[in-house]
């Protein structure tokens, strides 16, 4: 079954990567004038999945991904020493950094505000404007 939480581990390593570089290629790609970031359901998911994670930090829920891979590693829902979230768990092993939740929670936040003003400051195209577009 390590198969099994390794390839959740992917999963959520590839989610929050996503959430960061989409931040990162809104940005750029507003600068040099890339069409594709400002497509409606990209930014809906980007903006959906930092949501999730702040509103989850800010509730004290673990993610449901950290604590599925929690359970197939060790088969059961107690924490037994996995009681961090899944970005402190690989922040603190990369970096040798054991920050506190509410830093990690503060960061979260943070990172939702920077998307929602980037939803203002880069807006996304408009379901009208994407269907004429077609035409």
């Amino acid at each position: 079954m390590i198969w099994l939480a390794d390839a959740v581990l992917i999963v959520h390593a590839l989610l929050a990567v996503f959430i960061v570089c989409g931040l990162v290629a809104i940005w750029v790609g507003a600068g040099l004038g890339w069409k594709w970031i400002r497509q409606r359901l990209f930014r809906l998911t980007h903006l959906c999945l930092i949501v999730i994670v702040s509103a989850l930090s800010l509730l004290g829920i673990a993610c449901p991904l950290t604590t599925l891979e929690d359970w197939v590693r060790t088969g059961s829902l107690e924490t037994n020493g996995f009681a961090q979230g899944f970005i402190q768990r690989w922040v603190s092993r990369l970096l040798y950094y054991d920050l506190p939740v509410w830093v990690f929670t503060l960061l979260y936040v943070a990172f939702g505000l920077v998307v929602l003003l980037t939803w203002r400051l880069v807006p996304p195209l408009s379901s009208s404007h994407s269907k004429a577009r077609r035409r």
